[in-house]
């Protein structure tokens, strides 16, 4: 019961970290101002409004009784009095009926206390309205053939009071939750700032300027975050720099062995190893394309459908099916991208005859998907065909052209802008590559 209970307050508590400290400091206030606002109407002002309300009915009953003495001189005398000293408009108008009888406001304690004390002095022979005059009540008492009616002022059953604590209790609570809201803007910006930061580092995106701000102990994390940043940067030009000088002082002796082996005299010898030195030279063209790429490459904002059909372009369109949704735009390293959609395609194409490449865009990533209708991969092989140099003996491993790195290249690429590849049956009945960015 404890865990489903934990469960649901999670659910229904705010999951950033903004709203989840203006609760704590919101939910105090607010329940602080129930507690006195319920205290006061239930101790003060329904117990006073209920004291004046009984006095205010005891002065008309006893109006009423004045009414009921013969004396007329006498009765114009008191009535005189109750109009001059208690602002009372008293008039007696015979032969007239009570108006039609309006609902009843059960939600005004003014309408209902009122109600209740002069049920008590007259029964059911009343009529009142509180609504037809902003200041004045209208009281109607069925008095002989005809109705004595009453104006009073409101104020004689309805403490002023009571606005004014509306008021002060109001408008405090809105102030200290402004003020509130502002120092919580200025202590979670740093957090969110660091956030997107990570964020954006993750995705492989390139942070221009960070600065750490914020509470001693947010500053100390993103102070790190900073130097941990930097450490990799640094670690991943110096292994993209290393690949590329590698590859480019092999080419070298490459060169001076194809040279040697043109005057070789063996020419079974000579072909056989002229094809071995071709396939390295094609594994330091790789390396080199993909350091390239990889190398201090900034971000940009692309559409997917416009780099899908610029990637395309060297390729028979016959052979490509594109199927793209309008307007997918996402912000990534473009040339990349480009070279992980061209490894995939050469991929797919190197196997088999037709390719299809859809694109979509769900609430939180867009997917790429690449299908062809070559061979296939066993599914147990998924996760090996993602290593560097890995190629099956099977159906897929006959390519002359690859050298074992175009799936590793384009996870890697995937990899380095947060998103994930992965490999299932195509409705072709070939391979299909997944594909998942975050938006």
């Amino acid at each position: 019961m404890l865990y489903g209970l934990n469960n649901f307050t999670k659910k229904i508590l705010p999951k950033r970290l903004f709203y989840r400290s203006l609760l704590i400091v919101a939910a105090p206030i607010i329940l602080l101002q129930i507690i006195i606002t319920i205290v006061f109407f239930d101790s003060l002002w329904i117990k006073a409004n209920k004291g004046m309300t009984r006095s205010l009915v005891s002065e008309i009953l006893t109006l009423y009784n004045v009414y009921e003495n013969p004396d007329m001189e006498q009765k114009k005398i008191i009535v005189n009095l109750y109009n001059q000293n208690f602002d009372f408009v008293i008039a007696y108008k015979p032969n007239e009926l009570f108006p039609k009888r309006i609902p009843e406001r059960w939600y005004s304690p003014m309408d209902r206390s009122l109600r209740r004390e002069l049920k008590t002095a007259f029964g059911s022979s009343y009529w009142f309205d509180t609504t037809a005059y902003k200041e004045v009540v209208d009281l109607r008492i069925k008095y002989g053939n005809g109705i004595l009616q009453i104006f009073f002022p409101k104020h004689k059953i309805s403490p002023s009071s009571a606005r004014i604590f509306a008021l002060w209790i109001t408008l405090p609570g809105l102030l200290l939750i402004m003020i509130a809201i502002v120092f919580l803007k200025n202590q979670t910006r740093p957090i969110v700032n660091l956030a997107k930061a990570a964020e954006k580092f993750g995705k492989g995106e390139f942070i221009k300027e960070f600065r750490p701000s914020g509470a001693k102990e947010i500053r100390q994390a993103a102070y790190e975050f900073d130097k941990m940043r930097k450490r990799i940067t640094i670690h991943l030009n110096q292994r993209s720099e290393m690949l590329s000088g590698i590859s480019h002082d092999l080419r070298t002796p490459l060169t001076r062995l194809k040279l040697q082996l043109a005057l070789l005299n063996q020419k079974d010898l000579s072909k056989k190893m002229g094809d071995d030195i071709e396939e390295m030279e094609r594994m330091l063209n790789e390396y080199l394309e993909f350091s390239r790429n990889q190398k201090s490459e900034n971000t940009e904002t692309v559409n997917i459908g416009d780099l899908v059909a610029d990637v395309i372009k060297k390729y028979d369109k016959k052979k490509i099916n594109v199927y793209c949704e309008d307007n997918i735009k996402i912000n990534m390293r473009q040339n990349s991208i480009k070279r992980c959609l061209i490894n995939l395609i050469d991929n797919g194409l190197s196997y088999g005859k037709k390719i299809e490449i859809f694109t979509k865009k769900t609430i939180k990533d867009i997917i790429i998907l690449i299908d062809d209708d070559g061979p296939g991969i066993p599914k147990q092989e998924y996760a090996n065909v993602m290593k560097p140099f890995y190629r099956i003996d099977k159906s897929r491993g006959q390519n002359k052209s690859g050298v074992g790195l175009g799936l590793s290249i384009a996870n890697d690429i995937i990899r380095s802008h947060g998103g994930s590849i992965s490999l299932e049956k195509s409705p072709l009945n070939g391979l299909r590559v997944k594909i998942s960015l975050p938006l």
